[in-house]
């Protein structure tokens, strides 16, 4: 009886174990189809062109984009809260370049990516080399890009007009039928996973999220990896700004507020820990969907605007829990 009981405990922690390992592996697409299954159940819409498209475009210009800047700052153990700040300083500056300065369009883009970069660069650079918090110093750049969108915009939009009309004709428009913001996110996806996947730079940056003090002593030079995930994380954000400001057709510095909360959560609901090293790109995606989901059932379902905050937050949370029941986000 004995020896049938000690055989027994560690076999039933293989089980746990394994049925934990599908749950870390599989949680985000099972959340994603419940709400799919829900969704279609709560309204017939919900599958309809229109509305999947929809909900594709507004992922596309709110986390989508931008989580996978996000994934890469976490992947390090690091935060970025400066996204939602510098997307309104790209919006803002989309509109200031190409209808105050009249530059072109190809000009305004690459102004705007250098200046996502830029905060990127200087966020990154205090966290790699001064060994700041990643925490402190994202939020002293989110309140330093925010005061720069409203300095540069005087606290108005700035509408793009003619000078704007190929960023215009780009939020607007589609390419085999798909929004063509859509497919730039698509893009971004598959850049992000071969570069996390199958190149040195994605290999390191998970490495230092798991033990950044081995990386170290390897003789790679963790700064630069570490400065590097921060200047993609603001180039991200400021393609979300060209996005939302090609969107509306104005460049604004209100879009964006509250932006990193519902990035930092579709990229944990996407099972990566918050402690670094464990992530992937294609949960980082299903966590977008997800959000994009969750908000498109509140708005089918007419919930008012400020209840919607109340309930994706209690959402949130909930399957913030799920993922940490499997101990997707702890190490």
């Amino acid at each position: 009886m004995t020896h049938t009981t000690e055989t027994a405990a560690p076999q039933a922690r293989n089980n746990l174990a394994d049925i934990r390992l599908i749950v870390q592996r599989f949680g985000t697409l099972a959340i994603f189809l419940v709400l799919v299954i829900v969704a279609t159940w709560w309204s017939d819409s919900f599958l309809s062109r229109g509305n999947i498209l929809n909900v594709l475009r507004q992922v596309a210009s709110t986390a989508g984009i931008m989580a996978v800047g996000m994934l890469f700052v976490i992947l390090t153990r690091g935060i970025d809260l400066s996204i939602g700040s510098v997307m309104a300083l790209g919006s803002v500056l989309t509109g200031y370049f190409c209808a105050i300065l009249g530059y072109g369009t190809a000009t305004t883009i690459l102004l705007v990516l250098v200046c996502g970069g830029l905060c990127g660069l200087v966020t990154g650079g205090f966290v790699a080399y001064l060994r700041l918090p990643s925490f402190v110093m994202s939020l002293a750049m989110m309140a330093v890009a925010r005061g720069l969108s409203l300095i540069i915009s005087e606290g108005r939009p700035i509408p793009l007009e003619e000078a704007g009309a190929a960023f215009s004709r780009f939020g607007s428009g589609f390419l085999f039928g798909i929004p063509q913001p859509v497919l730039l996110m698509f893009a971004v996806y598959i850049v992000g996973g071969i570069v996390l996947n199958f190149t040195r730079f994605g290999r390191v940056i998970t490495a230092i999220g798991s033990n950044e003090e081995a990386v170290r002593l390897s003789g790679i030079a963790v700064p630069r990896y570490i400065l590097a995930v921060y200047v993609i994380s603001g180039l991200l954000a400021g393609v979300a700004g060209i996005i939302a400001a090609s969107r509306t057709g104005v460049g604004s510095a209100q879009v964006g507020v509250g932006a990193e909360l519902n990035v930092i959560a579709a990229v944990v609901i996407g099972g990566a820990s918050l402690m670094g090293g464990k992530g992937g790109v294609i949960n980082t995606l299903l966590g977008a969907l997800v959000m994009g989901i969750i908000t498109n059932i509140m708005n089918l379902a007419g919930v008012p605007g400020y209840h919607q905050q109340v309930y994706m937050g209690a959402i949130i949370v909930i399957a913030m829990l799920l993922q940490y029941s499997t101990g997707s986000l702890k190490r």
